[in-house]
């Protein structure tokens, strides 16, 4: 299930007043937006997500400083960097995640396809993984 996470190039268009940056539904992002939610004041190394999520898609945007992603799918790991406002990372749903800030006061978007609901994190990797491997 791995394989179906990525990285993709946000249109961005740049001139002598910086830059513009777009994302839309349909178009680069795979669902309807229904939440958007953002990390910041970030501390170096302090780990947020630590969950999986059962019907929510994300797209996740670093809008200042780095980020690495450790995206896990019961069976494989793969880590994402994203350090640059014009890179997205689709995350699909049943993917455990880990976000961890490289350096201090980053700020990371988050594009989601549903409200929240509690029902619908797995909070414990262990029920992760066994929910995963009767699939």
């Amino acid at each position: 299930m791995l394989d179906k996470c990525y990285t993709f190039e946000i249109d961005s268009f740049r001139d002598k007043r910086g830059c513009l940056s777009v994302l839309e539904t349909g178009k680069n992002i795979p669902f309807d937006v229904k939440r958007l939610y953002y990390l910041y004041n970030t501390q170096d190394q302090l780990v947020r997500g630590v969950h999986s999520h059962k019907k929510l898609e994300q797209v996740l945007v670093s809008f200042s400083g780095t980020f690495k992603i450790l995206l896990d799918d019961g069976f494989q790991k793969k880590v994402f960097t994203l350090d640059n406002p014009a890179k997205g990372l689709y995350v699909c749903p049943m993917i455990w995640r880990e976000v961890t800030p490289i350096g201090d006061n980053g700020l990371c978007a988050v594009l989601a396809s549903r409200i929240y609901e509690e029902e619908d994190y797995i909070h414990e990797y262990s029920d992760f993984l066994e929910i995963i491997r009767k699939e």
